[in-house]
């Protein structure tokens, strides 16, 4: 079945969202977009797009009164954001969740998990590098990290819309100076046929069937059951009717 443009570029703004959702909130970016109900409209357009059931009335039912009231002032909220994200995803001694792919597949082999150099850790950053994609400048966090992934598919996304654009025939990416088309990709790092599987699409696919799909969803189970905060236990939900 072909995937046409926009379908992608649906893809790519819920990877997006889902990233900015689930990574560590160090400003006020996340905090600004749920005070305000922008990151509400956003999620309701986008899963619309792409024909998702979801909905933020899933989880609010059963949510402790504390975390249903309104925090219209981003400051506070994104103190209580920080503040669950740290207890969710950090922890002391570990986190209630851990986001790392590499410690739910150990946990699945029966290994002790071990950052960084855990053979599934190793494989993302092995598929990071196929697609000519680094760490991330100024971060020491591995790769496998469930913000991490989210924006490798965000990118895979983006890649696979130009092509359905050309397809279509169609541009999505112009020169802003002349108004001409270019052949430029998003990263244009590695071309789209020495990506893994030798396509965008290929590569998202492979993507989702070795890794996302293998642990997200279940990480996203036990963020709804974990997070005493309601907003995490919606982002969570909207996360696993995604990658279902």
């Amino acid at each position: 079945m072909t995937i046409s443009a926009d379908t992608w570029q649906a893809r790519a703004a819920m990877c997006e969202l889902l990233a900015l959702s689930l990574r560590y909130p160090q400003d006020s970016v996340l905090s600004e977009a749920v005070a305000s109900g922008e990151w509400y409209e956003a999620a309701d357009e986008i899963a619309g797009a792409l024909g998702l059931a979801w909905s933020t009335d899933e989880v609010a039912a059963d949510a402790p009164a504390e975390s249903v009231l309104a925090l219209p002032d981003p400051a506070e909220l994104q103190k209580k954001l920080r503040a669950e994200a740290t207890r969710l995803f950090v922890g002391a001694p570990k986190p209630e969740v851990s986001p790392y792919e590499g410690v739910w597949r150990a946990a699945d082999d029966g290994v002790q998990a071990l950052l960084f150099v855990n053979p599934h850790s190793m494989e993302v950053e092995r598929f990071c590098k196929a697609c000519g994609l680094g760490r991330p400048e100024g971060t020491n966090e591995p790769l496998d990290a469930v913000a991490t992934e989210l924006e490798l598919l965000e990118y895979l996304a983006l890649r696979a819309a130009v092509d359905a654009a050309e397809t279509e025939g169609d541009t999505l990416y112009k020169d802003e100076g002349e108004g001409e088309d270019t052949d430029e990709e998003p990263g244009d790092v590695v071309t789209s046929a020495d990506l893994p599987g030798g396509s965008p699409e290929a590569a998202w696919n492979q993507f989702m069937a070795d890794h996302a799909k293998v642990w997200m969803p279940r990480f996203a189970e036990a963020v709804v059951e974990q997070s005493r905060v309601l907003f995490y236990r919606q982002a969570a939900n909207l996360l696993g009717a995604f990658i279902g």
